[in-house]
């Protein structure tokens, strides 16, 4: 069934300012060195945001790359970033992974329940997101990929069994404040810092992010 929104209800739909996304773009390549890609964005169609991408059944509207070629097209360089975001204010701010960063993405609710353990235990973080589709990504050094099925193997558990993957070579994420389709908009639970610049290793936050993906799976299947 085609959904509608009245003009009510679209004058109350969050507007992504163009200037933090492309300030947010900026920052990220200048402060952290994080490569940025401009991805697809939102427009109105018929009274209901639509992906650029024009596909009525996009999975992530307004937060995906534009072309195949993607890869190739993302950049460390301030100056470029500056430059992209100027020719398209309104695209979505994507960070390639498998670079500087990779990310280990899990459930919101494991992913807080574990975060609140970290803390309290000082454990060393780096930035964590939240995606309007109910998901946290811890980002950490990369190479994980190729460490963490092995890891969460050891701890007694297999990733699809607890719903538990990680972001890395040819991957990318979605960075704050990229709005996602109508559910709203990326946001931080730990916000880049120069506290948290340099990253932990995938072996360090595995334990406690698998255990608490582990006991959310079990309370599902219960």
């Amino acid at each position: 069934m085609k959904e509608t929104i009245t003009a009510a209800e679209a004058a109350h739909i969050p507007q992504q300012r163009a200037e933090l996304l492309l300030d947010s773009a900026v920052r990220y390549a200048e402060e952290r060195h994080w490569d940025v890609l401009p991805g697809t964005w939102l427009e109105a169609m018929e009274g209901v945001e639509r992906c650029s991408c024009a596909d009525p059944a996009c999975p992530a509207p307004g937060a995906h790359p534009t072309r195949p070629d993607w890869a190739a097209l993302a950049t460390g360089s301030a100056v470029a970033a500056r430059t992209l975001w100027s020719q398209q204010p309104r695209a979505s701010v994507l960070l390639p992974t498998g670079r500087t960063f990779d990310a280990i993405d899990v459930p919101e609710t494991a992913g807080f329940l574990a975060l609140a353990r970290m803390e309290r235990l000082g454990m060393d973080l780096g930035p964590v997101t939240c995606t309007p589709d109910r998901r946290m990504q811890f980002f950490v050094l990369p190479g994980a990929g190729a460490k963490v099925p092995a890891l969460v193997s050891g701890l007694g558990w297999t990733l699809s069994a607890v719903d538990l993957s990680v972001r890395g070579e040819g991957d990318y994420v979605a960075a704050p404040p990229t709005r996602v389709g109508s559910g709203g908009a990326v946001q931080w639970a730990r916000r880049p810092t120069v506290a948290n610049r340099w990253l932990p290793d995938a072996e360090e936050l595995i334990n406690p992010l698998a255990y608490a993906c582990g006991q959310e799976a079990r309370g599902h299947r219960g």
